[in-house]
Order: C-alpha cells, then sequence, then structure tokens
C-alpha cells in the first residue's frame, strides 16, 4: 500500500460522509478489487478504518468525533420511563405478524383528521423513520452495554453497523413519555434537527415542520401511541424489518390516496417485483434515473437476499428531480440499511445528469409517460441519442436512449412505458424504435424482451402500460452463474394481459404466480438452464424474428406476435391517441407558420431584387 493510495481512500471515504458500502467506494476510487482489498486491510490493521460488521461489506473511518460533552451529560440524565403503549387496536398488539399494515394504515387515516394525504404522509412516515433508527439504535447500544460497556458512547461502534447515531433528546422514549405535552411538535422538530447534525448523510432529509399550528398536538401523540405498537413482542431484528415493511406499506397506501399525484413517487409493488425478476440484479451496479421513493432499490436488495447473495454486492445508484421525493427515497433506503448514491437536482436526468459517467450493470426505471415538455429542443446533438433524436413533444425515447447511455457493456435493463411507445410512428418515433431493434450508427440492437401488462395495475393512470427490456449486449451475458445463449435477431413477446387480479374495486396487482410464470418464460428463452426450456405458447409467449418483427413495420405490440384475438385491445386508448393527435396537429401548425414566414420573406426579397 503506496502512501498515496492510503491518502486517497481516506479522502474519497470522508466525502462519502465517513461511511460506504465497500462496492460504492471502490467505483468512486476506481480501483481494482485487489487493489481495494490490499489498502482496505491496511487501513483497519492501522486503525484508521473500521469494516462494518453487519449488512454486506461496509466501511467507515476509525476515530470520528466523540460525543460532545453536552451530550455526555444528557445521558446522565435519567430518562422519563416510557409509558407504557397503548396498543388499543387488535393489530397493533400482534407485534412483528404478516398483514398487520393494512390495519395500522387505517388506524393511523382515522387520525388524519381534514389533512390532506399529501401533507399527512410526510407526518406519518417522519414518525416511523424516527422510530425505526432509534429502534436501530437501542438495540446496538444493548448489545454494547452487555459485550463492550466502555464502548457505548463510541460512534464508531454504531456506523460500524450501518445505525445512526441517535443523541438522548431524539431517542424514541424520550418522545414517547412526552407525547402527551402540548409542546410535542417542537420536541419532534428538535428531534430531527438533532439527528440531522450527528449524520451527515440525512441533512436536509427529515421533516421538521412538526410544531406548525396546523398539526394538532393531540393527533401526534396519538400517532406516537399507535406508532410505538409497531414491533412491539417481534424477536431481535425482526421489529426493525416490521417497521421498513410499514413504511413501504404506507407508501403505497398514501400513493393510492393521492392519486394521479401519488404515482410520481411510487410503483406498484408487484410491477417492481416483476421487473427485477426479470433482469435479476444479482452483483454489481444498479441505477433509476428517475428513482421516486426508491422501491426498484428495494425489491433488488430483496432479490439479492432470496437468492442467496450479499448485500454488498450490489451497489445503488439513483437520481430524482422532485426534492420532497428524494427525500422519501432516502428515508426509505435508510429504513432498509440500504447504502446508495442518490442525487437530487430539480433540472432532472436530462438536462443535470448527476452520475454522467456511471456505467451500470441494472437499470430499473418507471419514467413519466408521454412528457411534451421536457426541454428536449436544448438537447438535439445530445450524445446520448444514439438511435435518433427523439422528439421534443414526447420524452419517452429520451428516457430509453439515456437508460441505453447508462448501460455497461453487459448490462440489462427494464423500463415501464406507455403502450403508445410500442406503435407510434410521428415525429420520428417509428425510426427510433427500428433503430432500438435492428442498432444504427455502429450501436447494436437492444430491444430483448416486451411485455404487455394488464390495466389497473398503477396508482397514476387506468390505461395499459407495458415494459421494455434491454439489454446492451444480446449475444452473450451472464444472469447469476447461468451463461445466456445469443439472442441477436431475435425478441421475445409476452401477452400478460390476463394475469393479475382485482385487489380493490380499481387496482389489480400481480401474484406470485403469475410473476413466475413472466419471468420464467424470459429465463427459459434467454437460456438460462433452471428456467427449462423455452417453447412459444400461443396466445402469451412467441419468440420473433427481425423479419416477423420487419413485417410488422417494426410494431412491438405483443399481441401481434402470440396470437391475442382482440386487436382493439392492443390499440391506445382514446384519451392517449387524441394527446398524440393534438400534439401532432400542433407541430405541424408551428411547421406551417415557419414555412409560410420562410416563404413570405423569399418572396419579399424577389421583389426587392427587382
Amino acid at each position: 500500500m503506496s502512501g498515496g493510495q492510503r491518502d486517497r481512500f481516506l479522502d474519497v471515504l470522508t466525502e462519502l460522509g465517513g461511511s460506504a458500502g465497500n462496492m460504492r467506494l471502490r467505483d468512486a476510487l476506481q480501483w481494482d478489487e485487489q487493489t481495494y482489498d490490499n489498502v482496505k486491510a491496511g487501513l483497519v490493521e492501522e486503525g484508521m478504518i473500521v469494516p462494518g460488521r453487519g449488512r454486506g461489506g461496509s466501511v467507515a473511518l476509525a476515530g470520528r468525533s466523540a460525543p460532545s460533552s453536552e451530550d455526555s451529560r444528557t445521558e446522565d440524565v435519567p430518562t422519563p420511563a416510557p409509558k407504557s403503549p397503548k396498543p388499543s387496536r387488535k393489530a397493533v398488539e400482534k407485534g412483528g405478524d404478516l398483514g398487520i399494515e393494512a390495519e395500522l394504515f387505517k388506524a393511523a387515516d382515522k387520525l388524519r383528521g381534514n389533512m390532506e394525504p399529501s401533507d399527512y404522509k410526510h407526518v406519518v412516515l417522519g414518525l416511523i423513520f424516527l422510530k425505526h433508527i432509534s429502534d436501530s439504535f437501542e438495540a446496538r447500544r444493548a448489545e454494547l452495554l452487555a459485550e463492550y460497556p466502555d464502548s457505548v458512547e463510541d460512534r464508531d461502534e454504531y456506523l460500524a453497523e450501518n445505525v445512526f447515531w441517535v443523541p438522548q433528546p431524539a431517542r424514541w422514549s424520550h418522545l414517547q413519555a412526552n407525547a402527551k405535552q402540548p409542546g410535542i411538535g417542537k420536541l419532534i422538530d428538535e428531534a430531527m434537527l438533532a439527528i440531522e447534525k450527528d449524520n451527515e448523510s440525512l441533512k436536509g432529509v427529515l421533516p421538521k415542520d412538526y410544531a406548525r399550528p396546523a398539526l394538532n398536538a393531540v393527533m401526534l401523540g396519538e400517532l406516537i401511541d399507535l406508532i410505538s405498537g409497531i414491533g412491539l413482542g417481534a424477536k431481535k431484528g425482526e421489529a426493525r424489518d416490521v417497521l421498513g415493511r410499514v413504511y413501504e406499506y404506507f407508501l403505497g397506501q398514501f400513493a393510492g390516496s393521492e392519486g394521479k399525484r401519488g404515482g410520481e413517487f411510487y410503483t406498484p409493488r408487484s410491477v417492481v417485483q416483476l421487473m427485477v425478476g426479470m433482469i435479476e440484479p444479482f452483483k454489481g451496479r444498479v441505477y433509476d434515473p428517475c428513482c421516486g421513493s426508491g422501491g426498484m432499490f428495494v425489491q433488488s436488495e430483496k432479490f439479492v437476499e432470496e437468492h442467496g447473495g450479499r448485500i454488498g454486492d450490489i451497489a445503488i445508484y439513483g437520481q430524482e428531480s422532485n426534492y420532497t421525493t428524494w427525500r422519501l427515497c432516502k428515508m426509505n433506503l435508510a429504513v432498509r440499511g440500504i447504502d446508495a448514491d442518490i442525487r437530487w437536482n430539480n433540472e432532472g436526468s436530462f438536462h443535470k445528469d448527476e452520475l454522467r459517467d456511471l456505467k451500470a450493470d441494472f437499470v430499473l426505471a418507471n419514467p413519466p409517460f408521454n412528457i411534451s415538455d421536457w426541454g428536449g429542443e436544448r438537447l438535439r446533438d445530445d450524445v446520448r441519442w444514439k438511435y435518433g433524436t427523439p422528439p421534443a413533444g414526447n420524452a419517452n425515447f429520451a428516457w430509453v436512449q439515456h437508460i441505453v447511455h447508462h448501460l455497461s457493456p453487459a448490462g440489462v435493463a427494464g423500463v415501464v412505458l406507455a403502450n403508445g411507445s410500442m406503435s407510434s410512428t410521428q415525429n420520428g418515433e417509428g425510426a427510433i424504435r427500428q433503430a432500438l431493434i435492428e442498432g444504427a450508427n455502429g450501436a447494436p440492437g437492444v430491444v430483448d424482451c416486451m411485455v404487455a401488462l394488464p390495466g389497473q395495475l398503477f396508482y397514476s393512470t387506468q390505461i395499459p402500460v407495458c415494459l421494455w427490456f434491454l439489454a446492451r449486449d444480446k449475444s452473450n451475458g451472464i444472469a447469476r452463474s447461468a451463461k445466456l445463449r445469443d439472442r441477436r435477431g431475435e425478441v421475445l413477446f409476452i401477452d400478460a394481459r390476463k394475469l393479475g387480479q382485482m385487489v380493490d374495486r380499481t387496482r389489480k396487482e400481480f401474484s406470485e404466480a403469475d410473476i413466475e410464470t413472466i419471468t420464467r418464460a424470459y429465463h427459459a428463452w434467454r437460456g438460462e438452464g433452471e428456467a427449462g426450456v423455452y417453447e412459444d405458447v400461443p396466445g402469451f409467449c412467441k419468440s420473433a424474428t427481425l423479419e416477423e418483427i420487419k413485417d410488422h413495420g417494426y410494431v412491438l405490440t405483443p399481441g401481434r406476435y402470440v396470437g391475442a384475438a382482440d386487436a382493439d385491445d392492443e390499440e391506445a386508448p382514446f384519451a392517449e391517441r387524441f394527446g398524440a393527435l393534438k400534439a401532432a396537429i400542433s407541430t405541424q401548425f408551428s411547421q406551417s407558420q415557419e414555412l409560410s414566414q420562410k416563404i413570405t420573406a423569399l418572396l419579399e426579397k424577389v421583389a426587392s431584387d427587382g
């Protein structure tokens, strides 16, 4: 280990906030694994860094500032004994049982009163987050008291386990003991501020407006009582998992309450599970350029866990343009203990790509549909448009090409798009789609699989949407340990419109069996031995050649290939077709006006020249 390597390791780790997952740090250093491991081992031996002993592979700077004298004093102040939680509802009393989320949400929603769900969600989710990190802190503190009492005030001992340092006034027991005080809102705000002060990675993330007059102190106290019961009685470690599940469930329910706006920050879980199951993000970099509240990342981590992988083997990167959503994402990932690099700016991934040099092994994205005001006219010559310049009036193919641009040489992606993307021809979209299928300008064809989804899966729209699965190199690739077959010249079409079950009056979900049916077809088609031998299934899946796709005018709607009888269902709904027609007419009017002005100018020039 050279002195330069040593210093660089420490400098970069400091820039990342003092702790980071191994893969993320190695990416930032741009070192190979051997160099990284050697330098890391040397620094651990010197006592300069502390290896993470918890959820997969992290390191943290040792010797960070010890608790301040003020904090130390607060430790000596006896903490008021927490009141016994009042789990007045049966669901809360069940503690860690599966299925408590729905009743908890009902109970929390009753306390909402006249508050708008969009406002109330920040109140509730902020408190759940606070309870989670406080519980994690207390659990770690209890371990240290039992095993290494001298280390109980050493923040590095918490950092090494990906546990946030929670100062005494911010601990849940303190808030619970004062839940019925009229000043509880102010105490919560002070707790949030104290946590942000002591944890660099949470700065600007937590809600801090609980003391506003519009928030009823009685309601806050009852919410604290309700949340105090979450995970009560659960075994060690399970309580934190329950809180993570509750946070995710509440996110989904609030998205449903907010209707179309909710779809801006939340992708339904069964859709995300399907996408993750298709591309299998087992090891490498996972990226979402419009990451919302981070659901793609949570499910990616679950996939790794369920398939015997190590969490430290995936590194998570994302960008989000909505600041409020970015905060929800940061809390969502923190609740799950996921180390991630999530960037925010209000210009978005097209105009200010925060991860410009990132090449991801897996991309998962649910970009906003059919955005017409994305500023495409300012990016006409962008390097990302290798398959054709996307129209200024619709960002769908800008998203697709942005994602392909960020794929590593063997990277794969899953993208949610409106059905119109499979068949539209206006403004050059048909030519871009053809280029994505066949390749263009030295770039390979990348369309690997198309999946038609049933309607009513999404909160934000009732229209059917589709999934695009893209592969940067269809001649190669590895899925977990399986070498994939050469798929150049073929595209798999899956029609999943008949799958899914209604879970309430307006919304449908995929079951685990549905997801298994779809993913198995794709994995078998890619040549993954465990999935069995692929066969076309009329009405469900079809492996089509480029010639067949050409015969269909490069339209990618699965029903055309698998033999779905109701061709009308493939057409985009009236509202979508009418919107596209209006956009096309508007463009033509604009072009007509420009042409008229040019002709008039030329005629005037002819007249003046005699």
